[in-house]
């Protein structure tokens, strides 16, 4: 069936399928890293405790049995297949390798997902749940690429811009108004090293950056359906757009996915006329197996099929944000920041050795010290720091910080690892607080004056001192 096959697309299978599984890497070993302490046997929100209280809400392995080990083969299995994909080994063999490769990350970190309660609760978990799934039936190397699934990546690509400007547009008049990017730099989850700087942009440029996102966001993702080059423009357009967004945030791997996906539309022909030279991008490309097209077409009649609720919610009055529509996570519903905070508070954790005199403990991630510049993370993801947002915005959290404070106290050694700094160098503190500081940024001047790129004063107490039992 030549029409199944997409000629000229060689090098958007490439990004997307060792871009994506570059992402699934960085996925499994931060679980690796955060997992244990976050949700282990002994973490601040035990799995075992969450599936002897209720059944995870979609298919895991752990559903019969959890233990710290089982998580660390999981991440540790899901890691390695991941970088060798990266690496294209899988893809140098039969189609069925990269599909079975692809559809074991899926359903690993899948596992991992349906067990991660409120610290998995994002929406870039189950977009790369989808983008996985879908990068299975990409092929390999000796074949053509489905033009089926890639325009199923470009209709991901539509939902997740266009879901995204929907819920911007239908929410907060901030974007309306095109004021947004007054506050967002300031009061976004976790800034990096440029949020300070792009905050501090004259306010005209922010409306123009507001209408930029709009534009990008309400307009282009209809162009990726169209003809090369214009395909090819209206992903380069999405592309820039999200660079743009990874100077000025830490956003985990959000961007970074967001842009593999809108490869999809990139042709090898436009990616040629912009390099140097004239290079040999599309191989000779052998038969397509019949047994791969009759699954490639079954896995699309699928996605069809569950692309109604998607589709349908793009156009509700009550549209959904980072919503799944069934247990595998397949044609999800996507959006960011349909309200934006004016104010930022910050939770800040201290405690005390002698009763007296409190230190502060240092997060990675979110903001601390007014005297450190915000650190670029993403794509990695500090799930800790992001809750700790959440936190601060009134979000309830009991069941996971006082734990966490109860780990403080008790100076355990995962615990602080996860932290930046311990002011009391391992030894167990005999108090913990945690107090409530409004944030925001400093003017050059106060910048210039006291080194601070914060300037914070206290508000309030959220947990008074609390001492080991």
């Amino acid at each position: 069936m030549d029409w199944l096959e997409a000629d000229g697309f060689e090098v958007a299978r490439q990004v997307l399928q060792r871009g994506i599984a570059a992402v699934y890497a960085i996925a499994f070993l931060s679980a690796v890293a955060q997992f244990r302490v976050l949700l282990g046997e002994h973490g601040l929100l035990p799995v075992p405790r969450y599936l002897a209280r209720t059944s995870a809400r979609g298919p895991t392995l752990f559903r019969w049995r959890y233990s710290d080990g089982l998580l660390l083969a999981v991440a540790w299995t899901g890691a390695v297949v991941a970088l060798l994909l990266v690496a294209g080994l899988p893809q140098a063999g039969p189609p069925w390798l990269p599909m079975a490769a692809f559809l074991l990350l899926w359903g690993l970190y899948m596992s991992i997902v349906n067990v991660g309660q409120t610290f998995y609760g994002f929406g870039w978990e189950t977009l790369l749940l989808e983008a996985g799934f879908l990068a299975a039936f990409l092929g390999s190397n000796d074949i053509a690429p489905p033009v089926t699934v890639l325009w199923l990546f470009i209709w991901l690509a539509f939902r997740l811009e266009f879901g995204a400007g929907m819920i911007k547009i239908r929410g907060d008049r901030v974007w309306r108004d095109l004021t947004a990017l007054y506050y967002h730099h300031e009061t976004q989850p976790m800034p990096n090293p440029g949020s300070w700087f792009f905050h501090h942009l004259p306010k005209p440029l922010h409306k123009v950056e507001v209408a930029g996102n709009h534009f990008a966001q309400l307009v282009v993702p209809f162009f990726l359906f169209f003809p090369q080059p214009i395909g090819s423009i209206a992903a380069a357009i999405l592309i820039i757009t999200q660079l743009w967004l990874v100077l000025s945030g830490n956003f985990a791997w959000l961007n970074w996915l967001t842009i593999i996906i809108a490869s999809a539309a990139l042709g090898d022909r436009a990616i040629a006329a912009v390099l140097p030279g004239d290079p040999a991008l599309t191989p000779d490309y052998g038969p397509t197996p019949l047994w791969f097209t009759v699954v490639v077409l079954a896995v699309t009649a699928l996605m069809v099929v569950l692309s109604y609720w998607p589709a349908r919610n793009l156009f509700a009055k009550r549209q959904l944000m980072n919503a799944s529509f069934n247990r595998w996570h397949l044609a999800n519903a996507y959006g960011a920041f349909g309200s934006i905070t004016r104010e930022r508070f910050e939770i800040v954790v201290e405690g005390t050795l002698d009763g007296d005199r409190w230190e502060e403990y240092q997060f990675k991630g979110k903001p601390g010290d007014p005297r450190r510049l915000p650190r670029q993370f993403a794509p990695y993801h500090l799930r800790l720091d992001w809750l700790m947002w959440f936190l601060a915005l009134g979000v309830p959290g009991d069941s996971w910080f006082i734990p966490l404070l109860r780990r403080l106290l008790a100076a355990d050694p995962r615990t602080l690892r996860m932290l930046r700094r311990d002011p009391f160098d391992g030894a167990a503190p005999k108090q913990v607080r945690a107090r409530v500081f409004h944030y925001r940024y400093s003017t050059w001047s106060e910048l210039r004056r006291t080194g601070q790129w914060w300037v914070r004063r206290p508000v309030g107490l959220l947990v008074a001192p609390t001492s080991r039992l």
